[in-house]
């Protein structure tokens, strides 16, 4: 079965890295669905490998500029505390009910993401490199953000990737440019700390874990040189329809 994954996951990996998606609910939604591995084992899983691939994005964007490490650290640092108990509290969710609302989160993380580029088209040009101050408003804000974020992404094995650009651009006020590249590094602790969550609970399978990462991130490298040869307006409905697909597959299961 190993060599099934691998193929299925690089092809899927194409298709991710072509579009500029996560697309971690697809990854879910294959290993459950059509490899029958449980629910709670792809959850870790995923969310490990989300980080080592996120740290790639995180390096890049840092060259480029992109990153507010402040906020990012702070946010991050709650994200990880709620990711962590996220994780505890997924572990006792039964199967079958924690694949219907991680489908349901999926599908609405979809419609998120379709809200953040309805918003970015509306948005004023921005440069601005620092969020409005580090005041109260700051520390409840970036508090807040980062734990629910990280309870999300902790129960359900996601990034929380729109939720998180959009608290950041909304709450924070961070420009569109910026608060992609923090994200990313916004992603790493929460990650981790999810993934080892649910390592501690019994739920990672690290062989399973070697086969993604490498697929994945292979399929994404090859697949995001393609990127540039299709026009923007295809990409954005893609990238929208990626969770959407995938929650759609965990529902119907």
């Amino acid at each position: 079965m190993m060599i099934q994954i691998v193929l299925t996951l690089f092809t899927v990996g194409l298709l991710l890295g072509f579009v500029g998606a996560g697309g971690s609910g697809l990854i879910i939604s294959i290993l459950t669905v059509v490899f029958g591995y449980s629910i709670h084992t792809v959850l870790g899983t995923a969310l490990v490998a989300m980080m080592l691939s996120s740290i790639s994005g995180a390096v890049s964007h840092y060259r480029e500029g992109n990153i507010h490490i402040r906020t990012g650290v702070i946010v991050g640092c709650f994200g990880a505390m709620g990711a962590w108990s996220g994780s505890m509290l997924s572990t006792y969710i039964p199967e079958e009910n924690l694949s219907l609302l991680s489908a349901t989160l999926l599908i609405v993380s979809g419609l998120v993401l379709l809200l953040r580029f309805l918003l970015v088209a509306r948005m004023k040009p921005s440069e601005s490199d620092i969020p409005t101050g580090f005041g109260v408003r700051f520390w409840v804000s970036a508090i807040g953000l980062g734990l629910l974020t990280g309870i999300l992404s902790g129960v359900f094995g996601i990034g929380s990737t729109p939720f998180i650009q959009i608290g950041l651009m909304a709450l924070l006020g961070m420009s569109v440019r910026r608060a992609a590249g923090t994200t990313m590094l916004i992603i790493i602790p929460i990650a981790w700390s999810g993934g080892m969550g649910f390592y501690q609970m019994g739920y990672l399978d690290l062989q399973l874990l070697a086969q993604v990462a490498v697929s994945i991130m292979l399929g994404s490298y090859l697949g995001a040189k393609f990127t540039k040869r299709v026009p923007s307006y295809y990409l954005k409905p893609a990238m929208v329809m990626v969770p959407i697909v995938g929650g759609s597959i965990l529902l119907l299961s």
